[in-house]
Formats: C-alpha cells, sequence, structure tokens
C-alpha cells in the first residue's frame, strides 16, 4: 500500500493534535504536532522575555537568537506518543499552559519564524507516510499533499474541551478566559499577512462539535483508505 502525506488544519482547540496522533499510530505513520512547535518558540521567547508589556514581540532579539532554536519530537515510551522538545529539554507540559497559548499567535505570525519551522516541516515530510497538523499544512507546507482535511467546532465547544483538558491536567482554567483567547486566536489565525489559516480547495471538512471520538476516527480511516486508493 503506498504511503501518502495527510495534512491536517483547522481552527485551535478542535482536537487536531489528538486525532493525528491516534491516526497516524493505527496506520503506522509518523506524526508531527506543528502546533507544538510553534509554542515552543513561544516558549523560548518567554523564557528569554522576548515579549513586551503590551504583549508585541521584540522581533529583532527573536531574530537574533532565532538559530539557537532546535524542535525535536521523542517517543515516549510507555505512552506511545511523541513529545515536544526545545534544545534537547522536554517542554511537552510547559508548552500546553496558557501563559503559551495567550503569546503564541503573534509569534506564529512572524515570517522568519515561520519560515524557519516551515522549512523543517518539508524535511521531516520529503519520504511521506507522515500525519502533520496545524494552521497552513494543506496551503503552504504540502500543497500536494494527497488528502487535506480541514477541522472545525463551534468557539464554545473548543472552549469548553480546553477547559477540561487543562483541569483534567491539575492546571487552573477559567472558562470565560478560555473562549476569549479562542475567539482571538480565530482572528489573528485567519487575518495574519503570512499563510492565514484557510481551507485548502482540495480539503475536506471535518466539523466535530458533536462526534464522538468513535466516531471521528471511523470518518478519518474511511478517507485515508480513499486517499490511498486513488490514483494521482
Amino acid at each position: 500500500m503506498r504511503k501518502i502525506t495527510i495534512a491536517i488544519d483547522g481552527y485551535s482547540s478542535c482536537g487536531k493534535s489528538t486525532m493525528a496522533k491516534a491516526l497516524a499510530r493505527k496506520i503506522g505513520y509518523v506524526y508531527v504536532d506543528t502546533g507544538a512547535m510553534y509554542r515552543a518558540v513561544t516558549l523560548f521567547a518567554l523564557r528569554h522575555q522576548l515579549f513586551n508589556a503590551d504583549g508585541s514581540v521584540k522581533v529583532d532579539a527573536l531574530r537574533e537568537l532565532m538559530p539557537e532554536v532546535t524542535i525535536s519530537f521523542r517517543l515516549n515510551a510507555s505512552t506511545g506518543l511523541p513529545e515536544t522538545y526545545l534544545n534537547g529539554q522536554m517542554v511537552e507540559q510547559d508548552i500546553r499552559t496558557m501563559e503559551v497559548s495567550h503569546h503564541v499567535s503573534p509569534i506564529a505570525a512572524i515570517p522568519f519564524v515561520r519560515e524557519a519551522l516551515v522549512a523543517q516541516q518539508q524535511a521531516m515530510g520529503r519520504n511521506k507516510g507522515i500525519v502533520m497538523d496545524g494552521r497552513d499544512i494543506g496551503t503552504t507546507v504540502f500543497p500536494d499533499a494527497e488528502l487535506k482535511i480541514f477541522v472545525t467546532a463551534s468557539p464554545e465547544v473548543r472552549a469548553q474541551r480546553r477547559y477540561d483538558e487543562l483541569k483534567g491536567k491539575g492546571m487552573d482554567a477559567e472558562y470565560d478566559d478560555i473562549l476569549k483567547n479562542v475567539q482571538e486566536r480565530d482572528y489573528i489565525d485567519t487575518h495574519r499577512e503570512v499563510s492565514p489559516l484557510r481551507k485548502a480547495e482540495d480539503a475536506i471538512v471535518l466539523d466535530n462539535s458533536h462526534l464522538t471520538i468513535a466516531e471521528q476516527d471511523e470518518w478519518l480511516i474511511e478517507h485515508y483508505k480513499k486517499a490511498v486508493m486513488e490514483d494521482k
């Protein structure tokens, strides 16, 4: 069976990473969480005080330090899931905080940051057999991907999911704050100048607002099988 590239794009907190991880494990593909890569750069910027008081990025300082940022993924042997490493340090939990969530969109909108990470992502997917999720995978990173999926859900549903996730990890969370953050990120992601979030013309829309995980997984496998069988 031929290997393909699977690009999963969509709004924040739609569960893209969860579905992409599950799909990759099921079909034996490599999974890359591009959102985690932008979060890792954001964590790096926070740790190096590269944000101004108003939340804007100290762009020149970040550009100078960007060559020092190395992001990689390593498989956790006990969970079977990949974890994010920033300059050799495991930061999977650190990049999921609300502080990082509040700062990631401005970082992701910086052209030289996107250029650096897109180059890394394209190198990772050169041999196909990869599932990658993010905001511009089907439009910028892999415009020729054999299967493109665009995931959406209502802001309220996404905020509730994010709230439940944070509380489940024992982290402080306020639903209203999360909803506001989701809406702000939607606006920034869809209006940024470089690689804005948009559905590729040949992407298949998945609205998972009211789907169970099992229903979603079944939907994904069905479309994966169709894509593998198609001649392109």
